[in-house]
């Protein structure tokens, strides 16, 4: 299990500090929920944000592009510091042409479905990724309740890159804490994304371990 703490739910005025916890807590990864007002409702931070917490922090940087027109603004996010750039099939036209020119630009490239996407959308396109991402609730806003039906899809997505022996990760946001984490490992996720179900208790080293211990269940 990796867990990707989303600073959606960190204190926006303290993100250097809360990266430093995260990186003593022994969290590796730090997902950051990229927002324009157009694709989803809410509007949080740009490329000028991951470049500053990037001369401060080593932490694996899991950009998750929830953004219209994404080719115009890889480039942007890659020499901020990305590690991970994550962009929506239903905001990026020509995701074949998109995913290879993340690639070309050094960083590993993912690719997201919203709720209503089916797992299908991303058969022509596996081989291209180095992780897919499940929405389990409808992008926008952190604190929502998981749809149930995410993990059906989790199991389809698993079986579809196992089919096309792909070693891609496979990434869930939304609604997920220690309570459910066993049934998504289950499912076939390597990525749990989480927000206010991790931010809101600390410490953070008490959490992780909390994630930890459920992960456990699952074996």
């Amino acid at each position: 299990m990796i867990l990707s703490p989303s600073l959606l739910s960190a204190d926006f005025g303290c993100f250097a500090r809360e990266l430093e916890d995260l990186r003593k807590a022994g969290i590796a990864w730090a997902h950051f929920d990229v927002m324009d007002g157009r694709f989803v409702p809410n509007l949080t931070f740009g490329a000028p944000i991951v470049k500053r917490l990037r001369q401060t922090s080593r932490l694996f940087f899991d950009v998750h592009l929830m953004i219209e027109e994404p080719d115009r603004h890889i480039r942007a996010f890659a020499e901020a510091g990305a590690d991970m750039l994550v962009v929506h099939v239903e905001a990026a036209r020509h995701l074949d042409r998109t995913l290879r020119e993340i690639r070309a630009l050094g960083v590993k490239a993912g690719a997201a479905l919203n709720p209503a996407t089916p797992v299908s959308a991303l058969e022509n396109v596996v081989d291209l990724l180095d992780m897919a991402l499940i929405m389990s609730v409808n992008p926008g806003f952190g604190g929502q309740t998981f749809i149930p039906r995410s993990l059906d899809k989790i199991v389809t997505l698993a079986a579809l890159l196992k089919e096309q022996k792909s070693r891609a990760l496979i990434s869930v946001d939304g609604g997920i804490g220690p309570e459910n984490a066993p049934d998504l490992l289950r499912a076939g996720a390597t990525v749990l994304v989480s927000g206010s179900a991790f931010f809101s208790h600390q410490p953070y080293r008490d959490r992780l371990l909390e994630f930890e211990r459920a992960a456990a269940k699952e074996k």
